[in-house]
């Protein structure tokens, strides 16, 4: 779940139970370039205030101004931006794109409590709006499934933040860690050695010093997780890789060279790790951007990480080295 659209939801709660009137409004489809995907939120009180974007700008104003000037949407109704190419000019819709979003009031926000409290819990959630009668139910969620919308009914989808793990907390671990909140990252990380703890001040992430792989079982690694083994140490890295690359964590990573990586590959298949699994690390981490500096391999990684969980072709990627005996 979008951190922005989790930030809207709750303040929508918090709005409502201040005893204000509070709108929400979905984006259903676009077509053309828009900035927002179908399903992202935003939240509108009855004084013009917002929180959340479907379009990062002017339709955001447009909605605001009808609030101030007393439209009040008493049941979900569908509103369509950029029609033509004056109006996509006008709210800043690009290449003359088209936006359309649902407006409904909030009647009752006991069905935001759950969502939110499921969300912490890592479960996938989705929530069915019927826009003919305006009733809302929760259901249970499949990863894979998107949002959709068959022209009276909504499903949007909630779940886990994307999580990355982090083993070891020097100065590429804090420029990465600073950078995937950023990108909506839910970040721990793990170093349980004393001489680089104290260092270590990234706010709004976590830090443990428990062992890598006691980290990465309490985690319970899902679709929705990334690992980056980053120590140096291969006592430290291996141990998380040996529970990451067996987890459905959707992206593995290790630091290293070329050539230690194709040792770690051999070190690994001593263990009870598949060829496959082994096959899953992303070694050596991160794409071929050219930077050596620590915020440039830290761009590098994400770059990757990105690329994978969009299901992207890494073509900025080196070609692993070989080991005698045929392990690459």
């Amino acid at each position: 779940m979008d951190s922005l659209d989790l930030q809207a939801l709750t303040l929508a709660r918090d709005w409502h139970t201040a005893g204000h009137a509070v709108w929400l409004v979905t984006v259903l489809d676009t077509w053309g370039s828009a900035p927002r995907p179908p399903g992202a939120l935003l939240v509108l009180r009855d004084d013009g205030t917002v929180a959340g974007s479907v379009s990062g700008g002017c339709v955001e104003d447009d909605l605001i101004a009808r609030v101030r000037e007393g439209e009040r949407v008493t049941r979900p109704s569908v509103v369509s931006y950029g029609i033509s190419k004056d109006e996509a000019a006008r709210f800043g819709l690009p290449c003359g794109g088209t936006l359309r979003l649902v407006v409904e009031p909030l009647q009752d926000p006991a069905w935001i409590n759950e969502v939110l409290a499921r969300v912490a819990r890592h479960e996938l959630v989705a929530r069915r709006l019927d826009l003919d009668t305006g009733t809302t139910r929760l259901e249970d969620a499949a990863r894979g499934e998107g949002f959709t919308f068959d022209g009276h009914v909504l499903r949007a989808l909630f779940g886990p933040r994307w999580r990355l793990l982090i083993v070891g907390a020097g100065p590429l671990s804090q420029a990465l860690a600073g950078m995937a909140l950023a990108l909506d990252f839910e970040v721990t990380c793990c170093d349980p050695r004393d001489s680089y703890h104290a260092a270590w001040n990234v706010p709004g992430a976590t830090f443990t010093r428990e062992m890598p792989d006691d980290v990465a079982t309490a985690m319970a690694l899902d679709p929705h997780c990334a690992v980056a083994a980053l120590s140096h140490d291969p006592k430290l890295d291996d141990l998380v890789l040996l529970e990451a690359l067996k987890s459905p964590a959707f992206y593995v990573g290790a630091l290293g060279s070329r050539r230690h990586t194709a040792q770690r590959k051999a070190r690994l298949a001593l263990f009870d790790l598949t060829a496959s699994e082994i096959d899953r690390l992303h070694g050596p981490i991160g794409l071929d951007l050219g930077g050596n500096r620590p915020a440039e391999i830290a761009v590098s990684i994400l770059a990757e990480l990105i690329a994978v969980r969009h299901g992207v072709a890494l073509v900025q990627k080196k070609p692993a080295v070989p080991l005698p005996g045929g392990v690459a």
